[in-house]
């Protein structure tokens, strides 16, 4: 099972300290310019208001509701170099999203006490992150994926064990991407593919040999713009 954190020199001036301020700062999750989805969002009244998710860039493409909760944890992770994101990639055999980009999470269950707690939990099972080791500072816009998930992004600084303990059944690979190069607006490209016979659009981060897309980079785009100065 590898695990690589590729790192690139420091940009942004993004620390710990930096990335903490601009959370608190930050509107509150639901109350921050959404990129031009008021069209979906008047059309689906089920959906939260202010959320994203894969009506962002195709205002057609709504779920059926109603939706089911779901929570993910995006770990920030402080090395010599600077901050990284942590993501997972999915093992080629699962029925769902079989090896796409992912963060530690999922669906809230019923012994879950909120989205926080099912992205803890997950985290845990997926990756052997335990939870005292995360440190929670905010949420992203709540994310609402065409499959009728609404999706809780918590972001959260992560004191890394010696080494973690993926899944097999569900982890192929962990790594670590350079939080300066996600918070490029310059890496955030669109791309189009068809799906079920219609064309759909997607955001696509793409990181050295790793294709991050679809709802991952959705919320990776989020947090960079939280984390973007203010002009």
């Amino acid at each position: 099972m590898e695990r690589r954190a590729i790192l690139l020199p420091r940009q942004a001036g993004l620390t710990r300290k930096v990335v903490t301020a601009r959370f608190a700062a930050a509107p509150p999750p639901g109350r921050r310019a959404a990129p031009g989805n008021e069209a979906a969002l008047a059309a689906a009244p089920f959906l939260p208001a202010g959320a994203r998710g894969d009506h962002d860039l195709n205002p057609d493409l709504l779920p059926e509701p109603p939706l089911r909760p779901a929570g993910v944890l995006v770990p920030l992770i402080e090395r010599p170099d600077g901050l990284t994101v942590l993501l997972t990639r999915r093992t080629d055999h699962l029925h769902h999203h079989a090896g796409q980009i992912s963060f530690p999470g999922g669906r809230v269950d019923p012994g879950d006490e909120s989205p926080l707690g099912a992205a803890l939990r997950e985290a845990e099972e997926e990756i052997g992150l335990r939870r005292e080791r995360v440190e929670p500072i905010g949420q992203l816009d709540l994310y609402v994926t065409r499959t009728g998930f609404e999706v809780t992004p918590v972001v959260g600084f992560v004191d890394p064990p010696d080494a973690f303990a993926p899944d097999p059944f569900e982890v192929a690979e962990i790594f670590e991407v350079p939080l300066d190069f996600i918070v490029d607006p310059a890496n955030h490209q669109r791309h189009s593919g068809m799906f079920a016979g219609r064309s759909r659009s997607f955001y696509v981060l793409p990181w050295r040999d790793y294709y991050i897309w679809g709802a991952t980079a959705g919320m990776l785009v989020n947090l960079a713009e939280v984390l973007r100065p203010a002009p």
